[in-house]
């Protein structure tokens, strides 16, 4: 059987049309809304989502009708829960957003509750719940604010029963003593 040696050959490449914006908009088709599931909250990706969120640092988004199961969460800034989380973590930075749910044990800096939280959460320096906050378990906080219609229940404590994210040491030659007495 013959085959033809044009057919197998290097083709020689056709020039791609210009991209330059043209005046007749009649011929571009409208922009359709884009289609989202009922009950799911949309957030553009270009939004800002902590409100006490660093500028750069590392951030794990757990995205809508997402669930991550069983794990550690280490060495992240912020935690950004749109989906469910059951986990432990220790962290800068959490934000469950008002259709997240983290279930587990988190020691953090800062705490912003939109959503549901269930487990044991020691936070090093502010806790904020918003009024579709739910905040149930052994709670430690350093400050705290409640919104009208947020909740907090459970086992609840001012200052944190854990080490400080900061360590510091005592000067050399002194010996700390229980109580405050040297």
């Amino acid at each position: 059987m013959a085959v033809s040696p044009s057919f197998f050959s290097k083709r020689e490449p056709e020039p791609l049309p210009s991209r330059t914006p043209s005046t007749n908009q009649a011929s571009s088709p409208p922009a359709l809304p884009i289609a989202r599931p009922a009950g799911v909250a949309y957030t553009p990706a270009n939004a800002p989502t902590p409100t006490s969120g660093s500028a750069g640092g590392s951030q794990l988004t757990v995205g809508p009708n997402i669930k991550l199961k069983g794990v550690e969460i280490t060495d992240c800034d912020t935690l950004v829960v749109e989906g469910t989380v059951e986990a432990t973590m220790d962290s800068r930075v959490i934000h469950i957003a008002e259709e997240g749910a983290f279930r587990g044990a988190a020691e953090i800096d800062i705490a912003e509750i939109y959503g549901r939280f269930d487990g044991d959460l020691t936070v090093r320096d502010k806790l904020m719940i918003f009024g579709t906050g739910r905040v149930s378990g052994k709670i430690r906080y350093g400050k705290l604010v409640i919104e009208e219609g947020g909740q907090l229940s459970g086992e609840i404590a001012v200052g944190s029963s854990t080490k400080p994210h900061l360590k510091t040491s005592p000067a050399p030659g002194t010996v700390a003593v229980p109580g405050g007495a040297a």
